[in-house]
């Protein structure tokens, strides 16, 4: 594997000690020691702000780059040495590796930071800054398949998963014969949770050849991509939590719907809380205005009321205006829509202003790596209800995290729903390609994927057909280091 190495260096008049306890302290000394995070250990994820030149152009000026001139970014701890090292795990928008080492020097401290950037990260780099990389290159005899991601902006947070997960799914389909004897190829892109961004996206994977489209993108961006996919012929895909719509041969739409998820949930918080008057709050885009119509009517035969509703856009930072409101409003019980790194500022403000403590929130894209971005203490008392969560107590799954952890490592970032439907997404592609002679064309998997079952990590699923996935929905509580189980409610067929 290729890349390159950044290194920069000064002295800091401050003893080493002094200097390491400034990490998280947002301090203003440094992209690095600015970062954010609950705990100083293994394992634990940071978020930072990259310093991002002015002007830069590409794909990453309207999103995942703050108007600060900073670019967000995450990674995880991978090793802490009080006083002089830390290795960090770049995580997104590119993967990499951080290492910071303290020097005592003289009464001060000699400060190095090395980052590594693969071949992936400098291609990333160079689209964002308005230099559209190469498609990579043809391999005879492969069945080339796309993965669409989030790799910066909001949706960030399940990215880094997401894309470990598809190239897990691959492997494993490789070691089974592949397609037609020929292996699939996967190639990645990010559309920076922009819908204009995603369409570039779209087309360039198009011509890498890529026979169909893997996604989890939002909805904003699903609805940009789906008609650049239906012209080109290309099978797409769409994995994540989603409102439903229109499916057909060359569209497939799997995940949780809203209205699966409110009717377990609402009316067993209300049972649960005593609470009736709910606030529903959400970015402002097509999913959450869905869902909160869905709420509405669930609500409503529940015996409820909704108090408020309120949306705001993509990539907000501050929440208080929206805290103060909901407090206003006398709301026992909140639906959030937000998504990613907006769901987890949310959460934080509304914990450091109290409301968790009388105020209950079913969050409906709360998966465990928003969770962990919340952090613990913010975190604890949220609902959610998906299809799968990482504790998921059955033993496909035990064996599908052991096969994570040892391919990626101890300190890789946790499954969820969001990014282990992508997993199951591949290996249902590749199973219905290979009960079609020669492959099949992209429409012919279409056709073949519809009353397909697989039994993966969540269990058994089958796809009902282009728009729906037959699967148990878990309604789960927030605990620290995951979810915890309150009630499971399983598919029911239809007629």
């Amino acid at each position: 594997m290729g890349g390159i190495f950044l290194s920069e260096e000064t002295r800091v008049n401050a003893p080493p000690g002094e200097v390491f306890a400034l990490f998280g302290q947002d301090a203003g000394a440094g992209w690095l020691f600015d970062a954010a995070f609950d705990a100083l250990r293994p394992g634990a994820v940071v978020r930072f702000r990259i310093p991002w030149p002015a002007g830069s152009g590409g794909d990453g000026a309207p999103a995942g780059c703050g108007g600060d001139g900073t670019l967000e970014a995450t990674g995880r701890i991978v090793s802490v040495r009080p006083g002089s090292r830390m290795v960090l795990a770049h995580e997104t928008p590119w993967r990499g590796r951080v290492v910071c080492t303290l020097t005592p020097d003289g009464g001060g401290t000699r400060v190095r930071v090395v980052a590594e950037i693969d071949d992936s990260g400098i291609a990333w780099l160079l689209a964002r800054s308005g230099h559209e990389p190469p498609g990579p290159a043809a391999e005879p005899g492969s069945h080339p398949v796309g993965l669409l991601v989030s790799l910066s902006g909001s949706a960030s947070v399940f990215a880094a998963a997401s894309e470990n997960l598809a190239r897990m799914a691959v492997e494993e389909a490789n070691a089974d014969g592949g397609v037609c004897g020929g292996p699939l190829r996967l190639v990645v892109a990010d559309d920076a949770t922009d819908a204009r961004v995603g369409a570039r996206r779209m087309r360039w994977l198009v011509r890498a050849g890529c026979r169909a489209v893997f996604t989890n993108v939002t909805s904003a961006t699903f609805a940009a991509i789906e008609p650049i996919a239906r012209a080109a012929g290309v099978l797409l895909i769409y994995t994540p939590v989603n409102e439903g719509g229109r499916g057909g041969h060359g569209l497939l739409r799997l995940g949780e719907r809203p209205a699966g998820q409110l009717s377990l949930a609402v009316p067993y918080l209300m049972r649960d809380s005593g609470g009736r008057r709910w606030f529903l709050a959400g970015n402002d885009y097509v999913w959450p205005r869905a869902s909160n119509r869905q709420a509405r009517r669930i609500i409503g035969a529940a015996g409820g009321e909704v108090a408020g509703e309120r949306y705001a856009a993509i990539g907000t930072r501050r929440f208080e205006p929206l805290v103060e409101e909901i407090e206003r409003s006398r709301a026992d019980l909140v639906v959030s829509t937000f998504v990613g790194a907006d769901e987890a500022l949310f959460e934080r403000a509304c914990h450091a202003a109290g409301l968790r403590a009388r105020v209950r929130t079913l969050s409906l894209a709360l998966d465990e790596a928003t969770r962990e971005h919340a952090g613990d203490a913010a975190g604890a008392g949220l609902y959610t209800a998906f299809g799968y969560y990482q504790q998921l107590p059955i033993a496909a799954n035990r064996a599908f995290l052991a096969r994570y952890r040892e391919r990626y490592g101890p300190v890789a970032p946790p499954v969820s729903s969001i990014s282990e439907s992508v997993y199951e997404a591949v290996h249902l592609y590749a199973a219905a390609a290979r009960g079609i002679r020669g492959g099949g064309e992209p429409a012919e998997i279409g056709r073949a994927l519809p009353g397909s079952t697989l039994r993966g990590p969540r269990g058994r699923i089958r796809v009902a057909g282009h728009d729906r996935l037959e699967q148990d929905l878990h309604l789960v509580r927030a605990v620290p280091g995951g979810f915890a189980h309150e009630a499971t409610a399983e598919p029911k067929p239809r007629p």
